[in-house]
């Protein structure tokens, strides 16, 4: 039993079983055994690899992006670049280099990330040198926002309901003879229709951020792009943990496995759409970074010398890689242009 397992243990022992949202916050975040807050999790001699891990040219083609909303905004300066979950910092390095080509946006922008980890942190700074670190939305003023998550919603914690004879009861955490277990609370209002089995699972952290930024970005101006695994109105148990590039079981090792859960986009669209701005159809990864010209970029890469290039452009596009299981929607201001490879998304309509 992990040190971390042993104090969800005895709380649970204390106060009863909690919920996976629980869960998931301490084993992530706990200051003395949480994951993110004690480690850098990142690339092959950690855990999993991200996209601006895999390649320098996924980080380019989002700052060229968000560069060219920035531009078809009228250039607006001051304006806070901004980046929740952002790791190393990788991709916001990638990002800013692409973007020193668009004259007066480097000068422009104020960067700031949102991380929780005070470990992260320090290893955001020695990649990006000084930065501002936010802890959330509503303290960048009334700049406009230019923001983009790579693989952020998707570590937020969610609840679980399972449809039973009599009713959604919520999934729990609670202890049996060998430690931890899954357990069934008592029956819970839930709108859903669904069989018995059913699993349905609400993030309701990533709403509350998507739709305190489309109102800030529907009020002063800007745009988000978020950029995750997932889908549509899914359904299922998609709650799972990482520990050595291995799936394992997520109440096998507290706070040395990183949990996560699929996103579901549509009630991020529906967050957007209740904050007052414009939220886009989910596109493939691999579509929208061949839309901003990902190809081409991997071939001028590889006839300078970049042995990788092709291979990454393939793990990044490819459907049986991240093309097609990565998603990705943008949100910006009524009356502005779409955000470079988004279309819009019409109100109540429902997008698979």
């Amino acid at each position: 039993m992990t040190p971390l397992a042993a104090i969800i243990a005895a709380r649970i022992r204390a106060t009863g079983p909690i919920s996976l949202a629980e869960y998931m916050q301490v084993c992530l975040m706990d200051s003395r055994y949480g994951y993110y807050a004690t480690r850098d999790p990142f690339g092959t001699a950690g855990d999993f690899t991200t996209a601006p891990e895999i390649h320098q040219m996924f980080g380019e083609l989002c700052g060229l992006a968000l560069a060219q909303a920035w531009l078809d905004q009228g250039a607006p300066a001051p304006f806070a670049l901004v980046e929740p979950g952002p790791g190393r910092g990788t991709l916001m390095a990638d990002m800013l280099r692409a973007m020193r080509q668009v004259p007066g946006l480097h000068q422009a922008a104020d960067v700031a990330l949102i991380e929780a980890s005070p470990h992260l942190r320090g290893v955001q700074r020695d990649r990006l040198g000084p930065v501002t670190h936010l802890e959330r939305i509503e303290d960048i003023g009334s700049k406009p926002l230019f923001l983009i998550g790579n693989e952020f919603i998707d570590a937020l914690p969610i609840r679980q309901y399972q449809r039973t004879d009599d009713g959604w009861r919520e999934r729990l955490v609670g202890l049996s003879d060998d430690g931890l277990r899954m357990g069934l609370g008592p029956v819970v209002p839930l709108s859903q229709t669904g069989s018995v089995g059913d699993i349905v699972e609400e993030c309701p952290e990533g709403a509350a951020f998507v739709e305190a930024a489309a109102r800030h970005i529907a009020t002063h101006g800007g745009c988000a792009i978020l950029i995750d695994y997932g889908g549509w109105n899914g359904f299922g148990d998609t709650f799972q943990a990482l520990r050595n590039h291995a799936r394992e079981d997520p109440l096998a090792h507290p706070g040395q496995a990183d949990l996560t859960a699929h996103v579901d986009f549509a009630p991020l669209a529906a967050a957007a759409i209740r904050g007052g701005a414009v939220a886009s159809r989910p596109v493939r990864q691999g579509d929208w970074l061949r839309a901003l010209g990902a190809e081409a970029r991997a071939a001028r890469l590889a006839a300078a010398g970049d042995g990788g290039a092709m291979a990454a452009l393939r793990r990044l596009t490819h459907p049986d890689e991240m093309g097609h299981l990565f998603k990705v929607i943008a949100i910006w201001p009524k009356g502005a242009p779409p955000v470079p490879g988004f279309v819009a998304l019409e109100a109540h309509a429902d997008h698979a």
